[in-house]
C-alpha cells in the first residue's frame, strides 16, 4: 500500500486544494496523511480538514514546531504503507501520480523514486547525457524538469517516494538540518545510495509546484537579503559532512549566492547576504562538530 504523505506549515487555501487533487489521484493512495505544523488554520480551512478526516479520506498528524526533517520523519513511523510519496502541500499532480511511484518502486533494488517537479511557467527539458553524468549534476544540481528516467543521487521532497522500512534503515532524514533545511534531501539521498539503494528518477510521476508566496519555507523570507542563517546554514552543514574540499566548496557556495544579477541591482542586499552567509557558515560547522561528537 502507498502512503501519499503531504507535510504542511502556515499554508491553508492552497493545502485544501492540494488535497482535493490528491484525493483524485486514479488509481487512488490507500491513505492520505497530513503532517501539520500549523498551529491554528482559517475557520474554513479547519473544517475542511476536520471534514475530511471525519469522512476517512485523510488521517491529521498536528506537530507543535516547524522541521520540515523531523515530520517527514514523523510521517515515515506513522505511515500505514510500506511505501511513502511526499509532496508539497502547494502542489497540482498529475492524476496517475500515485500509480507511477508505486509501480517505480517495485523496480529491483529500488529504494527511492523522485518524480518530475515543473516550477511556475516551467516546462519539460532534456538534461545532455554527457552533463547528466557528471558527478556535480547527478548529487547536487540535477534538473527536475528533465523529460527522461534515469538514476540519480539527488532527491527533491515534493515529490518523493521510499520504500518506508529501508528510509528507516538508512536513519530517515537528519533533523540537524533545520530552519530552511537546505540540503536535506541530498544528504537523504547519499546515505541511501551508500546503503547500497538505487534511486529511479521517474518523469512520468510528474506534478506542477505552485510555489505559494508565503508559509513554508518561505515564513523565513527572502534568501537574497535575508541576514538569517536559515537559508545557509543547512548547505554549509551538508558541505562538512559530505564534501572532501570544504572550503572550495563554501568560496564558490558564497560567490554564487553574494554576486548574483539581483546584488548587481540591489548592492544594498549585499551586505544583509553577506551576513546571512557567514552565520550560516558558523552555525553549520558547529552542527556538523556536534553531529561527529555524538557519533
Amino acid at each position: 500500500m502507498l502512503t501519499v504523505a503531504i507535510v504542511t506549515y502556515e499554508r491553508g487555501t492552497v493545502l485544501c486544494e492540494t488535497i482535493g487533487l490528491v484525493l483524485r489521484l486514479d488509481p487512488p493512495p490507500g491513505e492520505v496523511l497530513i503532517v501539520d505544523q500549523t498551529l491554528q488554520h482559517p475557520a474554513e480551512v479547519g473544517a475542511r480538514l476536520r471534514a475530511w478526516e471525519a469522512a476517512g479520506h485523510i488521517r491529521v498528524l498536528r506537530l507543535p514546531r516547524p522541521s520540515i526533517p523531523n515530520a517527514m520523519n514523523v510521517a515515515l513511523r506513522e505511515a500505514a504503507g510500506d511505501a511513502v510519496l511526499f509532496i508539497d502541500d502547494d502542489v497540482i499532480p498529475d492524476r496517475a501520480l500515485a500509480g507511477v511511484h508505486a509501480s517505480a518502486l517495485r523496480e529491483p533494488g529500488v529504494h527511492a523514486v523522485a518524480g518530475q517537479v515543473l516550477q511556475p511557467g516551467e516546462e519539460p527539458r532534456h538534461v545532455p547525457e554527457d552533463e547528466l553524468h557528471r558527478g556535480a549534476i547527478r548529487d547536487l544540481d540535477f534538473r527536475f524538469s528533465h523529460d527522461t528516467p534515469c538514476e540519480v543521487r539527488n532527491v527533491m521532497a515534493g515529490n518523493l517516494s521510499v520504500d518506508r522500512q529501508r528510509a528507516l534503515a538508512a536513519g530517515g532524514f537528519d533533523e540537524n538540518f533545520s530552519a530552511v533545511a537546505y540540503r536535506f534531501e541530498t544528504d537523504f539521498a547519499l546515505r541511501l545510495v551508500a546503503a547500497g539503494g538505487r534511486i529511479r528518477f521517474e518523469p512520468a510521476a510528474t506534478l506542477r509546484h505552485l510555489k505559494a508566496p508565503g508559509g513554508g519555507v518561505r515564513t523565513w523570507g527572502d534568501h537574497r537579503s535575508s541576514p538569517s542563517p536559515a537559508h545557509s546554514m543547512g548547505d554549509y552543514y551538508f558541505a562538512r559532512i559530505h564534501v572532501p574540499r570544504f572550503w572550495r566548496y563554501a568560496a564558490l557556495r558564497l560567490k554564487s549566492n553574494v554576486i548574483t544579477r539581483y546584488h548587481a541591482r540591489h548592492p544594498w542586499m549585499i551586505a544583509p547576504k553577506l551576513i546571512g552567509e557567514l552565520r550560516g557558515l558558523v552555525a553549520g560547522s558547529r552542527l556538523a562538530r556536534a553531529a561527529r561528537g555524538r557519533e
